[in-house]
């Protein structure tokens, strides 16, 4: 069946009125709030949709991100005395914080958490949990439901397999989540590299977390870093030769 203009328009204007689309869409650090969710040992044997240091970077460096700009971030865990402590390198960047602990399986039935995001007083949520289909996707579809704009971080979220997270991503998306990867979310909050104040924290992050383009930073600072050639002496010098 062929879209026409008319029907481009009036999907454009919807997505607009819902707040998927303009500048209003995009996140800032003081419109959102980050979730983290059961980024346990016992979730992560379960992991079969990514490998697990991807996701362990991703997560890492999304929280990082966060921490940087300032965005409140809340850590949880479920039945930690089971399932294991929070992932520690992530525990490091807030180390401050006790992770809730919960029973529920879905974040969103723990007053604790809504409580939490209520006193923010933001209506954004950027979300990441491991499983995807279980522990990111109950509280996804029950906040949107209560008015909530729900952002979920796939890059840094999995499923007890590829199919388990592919099909819950979709779900998500029917329900009206937005779907974003975790260096989205810092680009999204840097927005312009005139920011000074975030920018080096950033290009710091983007080297320890971004691969490839944290290599190839690193690369370019070393070739601006990298002294002029001497000039060439003067042909009337004599030119002195050691031998070995």
């Amino acid at each position: 069946m062929k879209t026409t203009s008319s029907q481009i328009s009036e999907e454009t204007t919807t997505a607009s009125r819902t707040g998927t689309a303009g500048l209003e869409a995009l996140l800032t650090p003081d419109n959102c709030v980050l979730i983290l969710i059961d980024h346990q040992a016992f979730q992560f044997a379960g992991l079969r949709s990514h490998d697990t240091q991807t996701i362990i970077n991703n997560v890492v460096g999304l929280a990082k991100s966060a921490k940087i700009f300032g965005v409140p971030t809340l850590l949880t865990t479920v039945l930690e005395r089971q399932g294991g402590y929070l992932l520690k390198p992530l525990q490091d960047v807030f180390p401050e914080q006790k992770p809730i602990d919960r029973t529920f399986i879905n974040t969103w039935e723990d007053g604790r958490v809504v409580d939490w995001v209520k006193k923010t007083g933001r209506k954004k949520l950027v979300v990441a949990a491991l499983w995807t289909e279980i522990c990111l996707a109950m509280p996804v579809i029950q906040a949107l439901g209560e008015g909530y704009e729900v952002y979920i971080v796939t890059d840094a979220s999995g499923g007890v397999s590829l199919e388990a997270h592919e099909m819950a991503v979709r779900r998500m998306i029917q329900a009206g989540a937005m779907p974003i990867t975790w260096m989205v979310f810092a680009s999204e909050l840097q927005r312009d590299w005139a920011r000074t104040a975030t920018a080096p924290a950033l290009a710091q992050v983007l080297v320890e977390h971004a691969g490839v383009v944290g290599t190839t930073f690193m690369w370019e600072q070393q070739l601006l870093a990298t002294p002029p050639a001497p000039k060439a002496e003067s042909s009337t010098k004599p030119r002195i030769v050691i031998n070995p």
